[in-house]
């Protein structure tokens, strides 16, 4: 149907859903533990290059009710060509429901209150951010380009303007040495900004990246083993405090233990789940079996 612009990702959500490249790779793209769009630089598509794609899409799937906006950070764009995309995009399907989109901290920084505010008048109602750590030690190690502070400022503009976020946490970032750090500068950031949904992934380094990896973190990286990653797990829910609710997952591929469930609610019972797991009542996901 479309010419993507390859590799294409999206979160695990967006599967099922049109997906429309409204820029090319990721803005930043020096984040030490990623390496997704690495063989790509960088590069906003024009707008009638867009618009292309979406007219080329309406004649193929005139039904789809939900789009993801990619590559990397689409909201890295001006906002008056993101309303033109969403316009459009409003124009051609006209069951559309939701638009969504990752997102970084400077995304949010750099926009104001109410530019965020008319994406989501516009059906832009949902951003996919990677907090990844609350650790500020952590977040310079891997170059994720912002602070804690950043990231607070980023996701409090976010609920001001009414978006819905679904934050991303990676266990096992700070390795065996720093694991409290993370953990806990993490859960002080998802309390104080909870977002609406919260995920968790493990660490697991592209073979690309993973000498640069362990080259920036400073000293030297000890990578945790699944032991390590379920008391990361269970240390981050058991800090989560109410109110408002989140709704928890652990289910990407990567995770050795899919949880899910709302965060306070479900507390209890999913720290159940991993006390079975860490004494081997409950089987965990083979590694082989398991994905990036």
């Amino acid at each position: 149907m479309l010419n993507y612009d390859m590799p294409l990702w999206r979160p695990p959500s967006e599967g099922n859903n049109l997906i429309i490249q409204a820029t090319i790779g990721c803005s930043f793209n020096r984040c030490s533990f990623c390496s997704m769009y690495r063989t790509k630089t960088y590069r906003a598509r024009p707008l009638d290059e867009v618009f292309a794609d979406i007219d080329a899409a309406a004649r193929a799937w005139p039904d789809a009710h939900r789009v993801f906006l990619a590559d990397g950070d689409a909201l890295v764009l001006p906002t008056d060509d993101l309303l033109a995309i969403l316009d459009k995009l409003a124009a051609s399907f006209p069951h559309l429901a939701r638009v969504t989109s990752y997102a970084l901290p400077a995304n949010l920084i750099k926009k104001s209150v109410e530019e965020l505010a008319e994406l989501k008048r516009n059906k832009l109602t949902l951003i996919y951010f990677g907090l990844e750590s609350g650790s500020g030690d952590i977040l310079k190690w891997i170059r994720k380009g912002a602070s804690p502070r950043a990231i607070v400022e980023g996701l409090g503009k976010a609920r001001e303007a009414g978006l819905k976020v679904s934050a991303t946490v990676i266990l096992g970032l700070g390795g065996r040495t720093y694991w409290r750090e993370h953990i806990d500068g993490t859960a002080a950031i998802v309390n104080e900004t909870a977002p609406t949904y919260l995920s968790t992934l493990q660490l697991g380094l592209d073979p690309m990246i993973e000498a640069e990896f362990h080259q920036r973190f400073g000293e030297p990286f000890e990578p945790q083993d699944d032991a390590g990653m379920l008391i990361e797990q269970q240390r981050l829910i058991e800090q989560r405090d109410p109110p408002p609710p989140v709704i928890f997952r652990s289910n990407h591929a990567s995770n050795a233990l899919p949880l899910a469930g709302t965060l306070p609610k479900d507390r209890d019972a999913l720290l159940a789940v991993l006390e079975a797991a860490q004494a081997g009542a409950v089987p965990l996901r083979p590694s082989d079996m398991r994905g990036h």
